[in-house]
């Protein structure tokens, strides 16, 4: 078992080559690539917000279930996009959920 911090979250690898993701919004499931394409995400928004990947990683878990329920289940069209597409669609999707102006 492998426990790391990230984010002010727990992470603990093992179990079948699954990724637990502890966070307040509950227990996410993903791979080591699902993984990287999250932190990938996270920072890569947190560029274009001028803000810190712990704010963008609160919006998309805690304010929202963005994380959950569009870029991990969304994972294997998404990284195959460009950034700047990537990010243009994380930003219109948080703006649709109300979670950025």
């Amino acid at each position: 078992m492998y426990v790391a911090v990230f984010y002010s979250i727990i992470l603990v690898i093992e179990l079948n080559s699954s990724i637990f993701v502890k966070s307040e919004a509950g227990l996410l499931a993903m791979n080591d690539k699902e993984l990287e394409f999250s932190v990938f995400c996270i920072e890569s928004v947190a560029e274009r917000l001028g803000c810190k990947g712990e704010r963008v990683y609160e919006l998309l878990t805690e304010k929202s279930s963005i994380l959950k329920e569009y870029i991990i289940p969304n994972y294997e069209v998404l990284h195959t996009l460009g950034k700047e597409y990537i990010v243009d669609d994380i930003i219109a999707y948080m703006q649709q959920e109300g979670v950025v102006g």
